[in-house]
């Protein structure tokens, strides 16, 4: 497995993760399937911005993919970033998730950012699990929050101290 930046050929394996999750899963909380159009339009808008999009690859086969950007959009926020990270269904629990984060944390700490959040819907127990193995602590538990499958959902918020201080 390699882990590296995404490129444009990529955005087929990375389209076929997001709209499974979106389809199946509540790791995602979008109801509507994407295209690659739009894949392609949020691969460029990241990589323009400078922030990473990383895939976990085997050859030509995506096996996952993990980006951060930016946590809200305003200057006192700028330190802090919030990632996502998403794994095929045949390529999970073989540390592909884990490796992604890795590097998506090494990266961070060398863009000198200060906070990493996630937010995960509160039943995810393996994404829960993963962020803590991390270093990432549970900050929050928002209550029924958002909806899918025609259930309310809670979301817990993560994060992870990437340095203890930057100046400026």
């Amino acid at each position: 497995m390699d882990i590296r930046e995404a490129v444009a050929a990529d955005a087929c394996g990375i389209l076929r993760i997001y709209n499974d999750a979106v389809a199946h899963t509540t790791a995602i909380w979008n109801e509507q399937l994407s295209s690659l159009e739009q894949r392609l339009a949020w691969l460029a808008e990241r990589q323009q911005s400078g922030y990473p999009v990383l895939v976990a690859a085997e050859g030509p086969d995506v096996l996952g993919y993990a980006s951060f950007g930016p946590f809200r959009p305003w200057d006192g926020y700028r330190h802090t970033i919030e990632h996502s990270v998403y794994v095929d269904d045949g390529a999970r629990r073989r540390g592909v998730g884990h490796a992604l984060m890795a590097e998506l944390i090494r990266r961070a700490r060398i863009m000198k950012k200060h906070v990493m959040i996630a937010g995960i819907e509160a039943t995810n127990e393996p994404s829960l699990r993963l962020h803590a193995r991390l270093g990432f602590e549970k900050t929050g538990h928002l209550r029924a929050v958002g909806r899918k499958f025609d259930r309310w959902l809670d979301l817990v918020f993560m994060q992870l101290m990437l340095a203890e201080e930057f100046g400026g």
